[in-house]
C-alpha cells in the first residue's frame, strides 16, 4: 500500500440487522481525494449467503444507520459536503429517503423509540449570538467567552461550553405523505415558507454535554449521560440521567452509581438498567488504566449496581447490545484483539469469537448477530457470529490487499527484567536486510492490533521493517499491565520498546541492526522523543502531535487539567524526571517534529518548544504543520493532508535512514 492508495481504506459502520435477520444495512466509508473528504453510502448485505452487497444509497456521507422496530424504515444520518449531518429516513420497501432534521450545528447520534413513532438523537445547542445565530456576526465579532470552569475546549471541535450538546425528540416524518411544496411568491410579496421537517422538542435542560441514549422499554422516559461538572484535578465523568418524556409521569431522576463515571446505557425489556462504566475512585481521579466494566441495575432507581465483569483483567467497551433472552454483548480487548463477549446477568461471561480480529461494532436481531470488524486481511468488512466464530459476508477490503499488503508476524520477547513484550514485525517482500523502525503507539492505554494497518503498509512498502510492541501502559493486558506507567513515564515503557526492537532484530536476519529510526504520535510521539534523549542508536526521529512538556500541558490541553497530574504527578522534580522537553539537550538524532495546527488533546506549543529548542540545541531537525487538522490527523484528517502526511514522512526517512 501507497500514500495514493488511501481511498482503498474503506471503514465498515456499526451492522444495522434487519428484524428477520436475513439482511443488514451498513455505512462503508473512504477518504476521497478528489474530494478531499470522507465520503460514503449505505450497503444492503444479505446475511443468508445468497446474493451480493449493493449500494442502497448515493449521498455523499450517509452513515450510522438504524431500522425502525417493525423494520420498515431506515434511519440514518447525511452529510452534504460543508454541511453538518443531519437525520433522514428510508423506506425498506423502496422510495427516496426524507430528511428529518435541519439542526444548525447537525446530529451526533440517534435512537428509535420502542413502538417506532418518534426518534431521539443528539445535537448542539448554540448559545445566541454565536456560531451563525446571528446574520452577519462573525466568530471574531462575537462576545467575549466568560471562562470560570476547568475544561472549555475539546479537540476537533473547539469551544463547547456555549454550544452545549442536548438531547431531542421528533415524530417520524409520514414518508408517503405528499412533500412539502413551497407557496410561490404573489403580487403582495413573498409567502412565509412552509416547515420542511417538524420541529423537535428538547428534553434536556442543563447546559452541559450529553451523551448516548437509550429509551426504557415502554417508550415513556429516555435514558441519557450528562456531563459532571469536574473538580480540580478530576477526570471528565458523568451521571445517567432519565428523563420523562410525554405520557409519564414523575420528574427527572440521576441514577445514583457513585464513584462510577457511565460511557454507554441501555435499557433490558424487563426495565432492567445495563452501564458501561468506569470507577474513577472516591476523588474523581484514578482514571489511569482503568478498565470500563459492565454493569446492571434491577431498576433504573435501584440505588445498588451489580458489576458484571471484572475491571482489572477485563476491558470492555461499546455499547451494550441486549439481547431477548436476557444479557448482552460487548467488545472485549485482549492482546491486540478485541473480541465479542457475551455478558449474563449472573455474571458469566463467554467469548464468542477469538483469534486475530478486531471487532468494532456488533448489531443483533432475528436471532443473528453480525459485527463489524479487521483482521490482518481485511480494513474493515462484516461477518456473522457463528458456533465457529466469524463467517465474513463483504469483502470490502480486497483491493486494498490487491495492492499487495504484508501480513506482520506476531512476536514475544522477554525484556531485560523477564517482563514479555508482546508485539508484531513487518518485513518487505524479498531477500536482504532492510532499515528498520521502531514505531509506537499513542494513549498510553491503547494498543496495537493485529488488524491491517495502513501506517505499517504504508512504511513497509517503501522498503522498511516495521516493528511495534504494547509495551507497559498499554491496554488489553490488564489494569496492572496499563498502571506500571503511572507517575513513572518513560521507565519500563521505555524498556519495553527497545528491548522489543532488540529481540526482533535478533530473531530476524532481514533487520538491520546498523540502520534503525523510531517514531510515534501522541504518546507515541512522548516516548520517540524520551527514547532518542537515552539512546543515541537511531540515525532517524519522527515525534507527532507529542506529549513533550507536561509543565506547559497543563492549562493549555482540552485534558491538561487533569491528565499529566495522574500520569507525571504534580511536583516540579516529578515533571522533570519524565519530560522530554526537559532532556531535549542530549538529543543527537535527526527528528522531524510534525504536528496539526488546531490540535487541542497536544497543543502545537508542544511542538514549537520542542522544535526551538532541538534548533538551539544545533540537531537536525524540521517542523511541519498541517493546518485546519486537529489531533485525529492520521485516522480523520483531509485526505490530501493524510496522503501529504506520509509522502512528509517518508521523505524525511528517505533523507537520514535511505533504503537500499
Amino acid at each position: 500500500m501507497q500514500a495514493a492508495d488511501l481511498p482503498l481504506v474503506r471503514t465498515v459502520s456499526r451492522p444495522a440487522v434487519h428484524p428477520d435477520g436475513t439482511w443488514a444495512v451498513v455505512s462503508v466509508t473512504r477518504p476521497d481525494l478528489d474530494a478531499d473528504a470522507t465520503v460514503g453510502q449505505l450497503w444492503r448485505v444479505p446475511l443468508t449467503g445468497e446474493g451480493e452487497p449493493r449500494r442502497l444509497t448515493r449521498g455523499f456521507r450517509d452513515t450510522e444507520p438504524r431500522f425502525s422496530p417493525d423494520g420498515g424504515l431506515v434511519a440514518f444520518l447525511r452529510a452534504e459536503p460543508q454541511a453538518a449531518p443531519q437525520l433522514w429516513v428510508l423506506p425498506v420497501a423502496g422510495g427516496e429517503a426524507v430528511q428529518v432534521t435541519d439542526r444548525a450545528l447537525g446530529v451526533s447520534g440517534f435512537h428509535w423509540s420502542p413502538d417506532g413513532t418518534r426518534l431521539a438523537f443528539l445535537s448542539r445547542e448554540p448559545e445566541q449570538g454565536r456560531y451563525g445565530t446571528v446574520e452577519g456576526i462573525a466568530p471574531t465579532a462575537e462576545g467575549p467567552r466568560r471562562i470560570t470552569g476547568w475544561s472549555w475546549t475539546r479537540n476537533g471541535l473547539g469551544y463547547h461550553r456555549d454550544r452545549p450538546q442536548h438531547a431531542f425528540v421528533v415524530d417520524v416524518p409520514d414518508v408517503a405523505a405528499e412533500p412539502v411544496v413551497q407557496p410561490a411568491p404573489t403580487p403582495e410579496g413573498p409567502a412565509e415558507p412552509r416547515p420542511a421537517v417538524a420541529e423537535p422538542r428538547r428534553v434536556t435542560t442543563d447546559d452541559v454535554d450529553h451523551t448516548d441514549l437509550a429509551f426504557t422499554p415502554d417508550g415513556t422516559a429516555l435514558g441519557v449521560i450528562a456531563e459532571r461538572e469536574q473538580g480540580q484535578g478530576q477526570a471528565f465523568s458523568g451521571v445517567v440521567r432519565v428523563l420523562p418524556l410525554t405520557g409519564s409521569s414523575g420528574g427527572v431522576s440521576d441514577v445514583d452509581l457513585g464513584t462510577l463515571s457511565p460511557q454507554a446505557v441501555a435499557f433490558g425489556a424487563g426495565g432492567e438498567l445495563y452501564v458501561v462504566a468506569q470507577d474513577l475512585g472516591p476523588e474523581g481521579k484514578d482514571f489511569v488504566a482503568r478498565n470500563a466494566a459492565l454493569y446492571v441495575l434491577s431498576a433504573w432507581a435501584d440505588p445498588a449496581p451489580r458489576r458484571l465483569t471484572d475491571p482489572e483483567t477485563q476491558g470492555v467497551g461499546g455499547s451494550p447490545v441486549v439481547l431477548p433472552d436476557g444479557g448482552v454483548l460487548l467488545t472485549l480487548e485482549t492482546r491486540g484483539t478485541q473480541q465479542v463477549l457475551r455478558v449474563a446477568d449472573d455474571g458469566t461471561t463467554t467469548e464468542l469469537t477469538s483469534g486475530d480480529v478486531v471487532v468494532s461494532e456488533i448489531g443483533a436481531a432475528g436471532g443473528v448477530v453480525a459485527v463489524a470488524y479487521a483482521d490482518p486481511g481485511t480494513y474493515g468488512d462484516v461477518a456473522l457470529v457463528t458456533d465457529g466464530g466469524l463467517r465474513r459476508v463483504t469483502d470490502f477490503s480486497a483491493p486494498l490487499r490487491a495492492t499487495g499488503a504484508v501480513a506482520p508476524k506476531e512476536l514475544t520477547v522477554t525484556g531485560r527484567d523477564g517482563y514479555p513484550v508482546h508485539g508484531w514485525v513487518a518485513v518487505p517482500e524479498g531477500t536482504g536486510t532492510h532499515p528498520t523502525l521502531l514505531m509506537i503507539h499513542g494513549g498510553p492505554y491503547a494498543a496495537y492490533t493485529t488488524a491491517l494497518f495502513d501506517e505499517t503498509q504504508v512504511l513497509v512498502d517503501a522498503g522498511y521493517a516495521v516493528v511495534y510492541c504494547n509495551p507497559r501502559g498499554s491496554a488489553g493486558y490488564g489494569q496492572e499491565h496499563g498502571r506500571a506507567i503511572r507517575q513513572a513515564m518513560g521507565t519500563v515503557d521505555l524498556h519495553d520498546v527497545l528491548d522489543f526492537l532488540d529481540g526482533a532484530i535478533a530473531a530476524d536476519g532481514r533487520l538491520d541492526a546498523g540502520r534503525v529510526g523510531v517514531l510515534g504520535g501522541s504518546y507515541g510521539g512522548y516516548l520517540t522523543a524520551w527514547t532518542i534523549a537515552h539512546d543515541h542508536r537511531f540515525a532517524a526521529a519522527v515525534v507527532e502531535r507529542g506529549f513533550l512538556d507536561p509543565e506547559t500541558f497543563f492549562g493549555t490541553s482540552d485534558i491538561g487539567s487533569f491528565f499529566g497530574l495522574e500520569y507525571v504527578g504534580e511536583t516540579p522534580e516529578q515533571v522533570a524526571a519524565q519530560s522530554p522537553q526537559a532532556v531535549v539537550g542530549q538529543v543527537t538524532t535527526p527528528t522531524l517534529v510534525l504536528h496539526s495546527e488546531l490540535d487541542l488533546r497536544c497543543p502545537l506549543s508542544q511542538a514549537e518548544r520542542y522544535y526551538s529548542a532541538l534548533k538551539r540545541h544545533g540537531v537536525e531537525t524540521e517542523l511541519v504543520v498541517f493546518p485546519g487538522e486537529n489531533h485525529e490527523l492520521s485516522r480523520a484528517g483531509r485526505p490530501r493532508h493524510r496522503r501529504q502526511r506520509f509522502e512528509v514522512i517518508l521523505d524525511w526517512l528517505q533523507r537520514y535512514l535511505p533504503v537500499g
